[in-house]
């Protein structure tokens, strides 16, 4: 167990954040000149590709708390095992925020000129975690990070059911990462998508301590806990979806497995 976390820890750290976060902080610090929305959109997708090339053999690239919970909560996984996946996910999570602090800490300076806060003019901290927009109300908010996970565990089950029309093992990765896209692209708005807890609070916390201070917490209605419990809740949701319109309707396996090799004979 040991191990996967340490492979979970790495996949998140060195990937998934440090890409998505770096590529926040080059949108806002170069104020538009050295990227938009858009490449946000993609340097998330290409981390949680490399995310899950990286640790999807040794530990299921479990890259997502949401995931991980709803994994526990319908018996796939034990009590120790969720824990593990839980730590690392927040430290890989918390040291790739410090890491592209460490990268932009003169920028970051120099467009704040040493004051760094949460709203305002030079407002920093939307490049480490999630802020709702201005004209979002908290229900809004919520509403759209709980949607935007449902579609997030559906495209994965999609990926990866065996049972129904699975991708190829080695595109998976691809797939997945263009599905994050996806939700960049069209949900990413009203809140920013976190859809993942472990991508979300670690850094917050890490902007807390690093000279943000508790504004990151009480900041828009106290939205900090949105993009904790919603992706949870969505995750949960997304599950029973697919598992009452499509999982229930696939044929069980030896059924499909009959249907091939009859298949095979006919071509025979």
């Amino acid at each position: 167990t040991a191990t996967r976390t340490l492979l979970t820890l790495l996949s998140l750290f060195l990937f998934t954040q440090v890409f998505g976060l770096s590529s926040v902080a080059q949108v806002v610090l170069g104020k538009g000149n050295t990227g938009h929305y858009l490449s946000i959109n993609m340097a998330f997708g290409i981390g949680v590709t490399l995310g899950i090339y990286a640790a999807g053999g040794i530990s299921g690239a479990h890259l997502n708390a949401a995931i991980t919970i709803t994994q526990w909560v319908l018996g796939n996984l034990s009590w120790t095992r969720l824990a593990a996946y839980i730590i690392g996910q927040f430290l890989g999570s918390f040291m790739a925020a410090a890491t592209v602090f460490g990268l932009y800490y003169d920028a970051i300076y120099d467009y704040t000129q040493g004051n760094l806060t949460v709203s305002g003019p030079t407002a920093t901290a939307m490049i480490f975690s999630t802020y709702p927009a201005p004209s979002v109300s908290l229900q809004g908010a919520f509403f759209t990070e709980f949607t935007a996970t449902v579609m997030l565990i559906l495209g994965i089950l999609v990926i990866h059911d065996e049972r129904n029309n699975a991708a190829l093992k080695g595109a998976q990765p691809m797939l997945s990462g263009m599905l994050v896209l996806g939700i960049g692209l069209g949900m990413g708005l009203n809140t920013g998508y976190a859809i993942n807890p472990s991508r979300d609070l670690p850094p917050r916390i890490f902007t807390a301590i690093a000279g943000w201070g508790t504004a990151v917490f009480t900041a828009d209605h106290s939205w900090w806990w949105v993009p904790v419990a919603a992706p949870i809740l969505g995750c949960l949701a997304g599950v029973f979806i697919y598992k009452a319109c499509i999982d229930f309707h696939n044929e069980p396996d030896h059924e499909t497995g009959n249907k091939k090799e009859e298949a095979g004979m006919e071509t025979s």
